[in-house]
């Protein structure tokens, strides 16, 4: 079973800026572990089956013109109902007064009260995001996450291999440092993985010879970035005259981080190449391929042949 992440409900209190209008002394110290939140319109009309109590409930028009229409009786007995099964907490959408119910409630089963002026839906758009991220799958890499020309690269390769000091030259080249010697990946959706520092060495790294330094101190706030999403691979590794390199490029090729295929190159190291260059090439090419346009593909109709062709997966030099 995989490992489950929380995050403290102050956090996303003082993200979102909501007016706490009641916080029992107990629940100081709540913990969200649930990235689904509810709109409890029909565990009030009486439904709780698949209700899940670990979800935040959020009270919007609906819900609040449904209670309306009811009597005290029932608003008093339908509340109650909702209450006892237990959340985190409850907020209240479009700065809505509150029922006097529903803070009768809240003293009784000690749960957390809050409100904000966004409406309904947009609260909850910005809330299920930042949950998502925050409640993500996660794992920690060794590798240098920079941002090239709009794409996130993730460069992989054993120590020692030049990973922080072709990030360097990048940054001297205009494009944003994410992360150097430990990239922190998490599992945003079904199809994204955004990459971060942890915090303690966020902005630094190091470079053999010279030591530890500040990105962001030495080139400027324009130089980093805290987060960014990875949309390419680069797996650098020492040249060996004895390994044959994709020349064409006609084969894609993936790695498989946290269940979700990033499209991937490897990339022979050697005195002579400007591996910084190369990874411009490769970044500017992946957003091409991601557009439709794929190069090798289009000269080898240029020349006649298709994917299948017999030659098409031979090493071709063009002189």
């Amino acid at each position: 079973m995989g490992q489950t992440f929380t995050v403290p409900l102050k956090r996303i209190i003082k993200e979102f800026s909501l007016e706490t209008l009641y916080m029992p002394e107990s629940k100081q110290d709540t913990l969200i572990q649930s990235a689904d939140i509810n709109r409890p319109g029909i565990n009030l009309s009486g439904f709780f089956e698949y209700f899940d109590n670990k979800r935040i409930q959020i009270m919007g028009l609906g819900e609040y013109a449904y209670l309306r229409e009811l009597s005290d009786g029932q608003r008093e007995s339908r509340i109650n109902a909702l209450f006892e099964k237990g959340f985190p907490c409850m907020v209240f959408a479009r700065g809505l007064e509150i029922f006097p119910e529903i803070m009768q409630a809240a003293e009784k089963y000690e749960m957390i009260i809050l409100r904000t002026p966004e409406a309904t839906s947009s609260f909850m758009s910005g809330l299920i995001s930042y949950l998502n991220v925050e409640l993500a799958p996660r794992i920690t890499r060794h590798g240098v996450l920079i941002e090239i020309y709009g794409e996130g690269v993730l460069l992989m390769g054993d120590s020692g291999v030049g990973k922080s000091e072709t990030a360097i030259e990048l940054v001297k080249r205009g494009h944003r440092l994410v992360a150097d010697d430990a990239v922190e990946i998490r599992r945003v959706s079904n199809r994204s993985l955004v990459g971060s520092s942890p915090e303690n060495i966020r902005h630094f790294l190091e470079l053999r010879g010279i030591g530890i330094i500040n990105a962001r101190r030495l080139f400027g706030m324009g130089s980093v970035k805290v987060t960014e999403k990875i949309n390419m691979v680069v797996k650098l590794e020492a040249w060996d005259p004895d390994k044959i390199y994709d020349r064409m490029g006609m084969e894609d090729e993936y790695t498989t981080i946290l269940g979700i295929r990033v499209p991937s190159h490897t990339i022979p190291v050697k005195p002579g190449r400007n591996l910084a260059i190369i990874l411009e090439v490769a970044a500017m090419n992946n957003r091409q391929k991601k557009m439709g346009y794929n190069a090798a593909q289009e000269l080898m109709q240029n020349l006649g042949m298709t994917i299948e062709h017999p030659q098409a997966h031979k090493n071709w030099d063009f002189y």
